[in-house]
């Protein structure tokens, strides 16, 4: 798991990044909670994610935003974080150049900066939300979503309520034959503090079932032509 420096919008982006052994592996980027409420890189739920795209043979990164540990730069309110994680993507994509798609995984803020990467690049095969601020930011930008993914979030959610995050995510559409699963985490708060594991049993669960119809899907868009 090497240390890698990316240049960034605004100066260097510090991050880890574990290359696949697999050639045309596909590439995970993994994007951290709120840089003024703690988050950073190596919480618990980021590296949980990294873990398990890990052990899934995926190259992985994870960086910390700008502002945050050695990164350079200051918040920027959510505008410089989409860049940041735009160039760390392309960073990715630049040492697996035949990857084969791409994931992104988010935890709070950051899930609410992967859901509009995702928007942003048709070569994200799916995705991981987890505890998406939806009353904190505006997710209406989903309009379709273009790819199936997980939503986890905690039932004792005192930041983010279940019931809020419900709301608005029964409002966003999605294009044909794409999923959004919803898997509620009983007891569980905002960080996910004594319910790691419940969270990680979804994940695991949510990408053994996925990740194989992923595979058929791009294998089906390849040999038909379509991107």
């Amino acid at each position: 798991m090497p240390d890698v420096i990316i240049p960034g919008p605004a100066g260097r982006l510090e991050g880890k990044y574990s290359p696949s052994k697999t050639p045309g592996a596909p590439v995970a980027l993994i994007l951290h909670a709120h840089p003024r409420g703690g988050g950073h890189m190596d919480t618990p739920v980021t590296n949980m994610m990294y873990d398990e795209f890990k052990e899934r043979g995926f190259s992985v990164l994870r960086f910390n935003f700008r502002g945050v540990g050695r990164s350079q730069g200051a918040y920027d309110q959510g505008l410089g974080e989409l860049s940041d994680a735009a160039t760390a993507l392309d960073w990715a994509q630049a040492h697996n150049p035949n990857a084969s798609y791409c994931w992104v995984a988010g935890h709070s803020f950051g899930a609410w900066i992967a859901m509009q990467l995702l928007m942003r690049r048709p070569e994200i095969a799916g995705f991981l939300s987890v505890s998406p601020p939806t009353n904190m930011y505006d997710f209406s930008f989903l309009a379709p979503c273009p790819a199936s993914g997980l939503i986890a979030h905690g039932e004792s959610d005192a930041i983010v309520p279940h019931d809020e995050m419900e709301r608005a995510m029964s409002k966003v559409r999605t294009q044909k034959g794409i999923v959004i699963t919803h898997d509620i985490i009983k007891g569980a708060g905002h960080l996910f503090t004594d319910h790691l594991e419940p969270l990680e049993a979804s994940v695991k669960a949510y990408l053994d079932k996925r990740l194989p119809e992923v595979e058929v899907e791009r294998s089906e868009m390849v040999s038909t032509g379509k991107r």
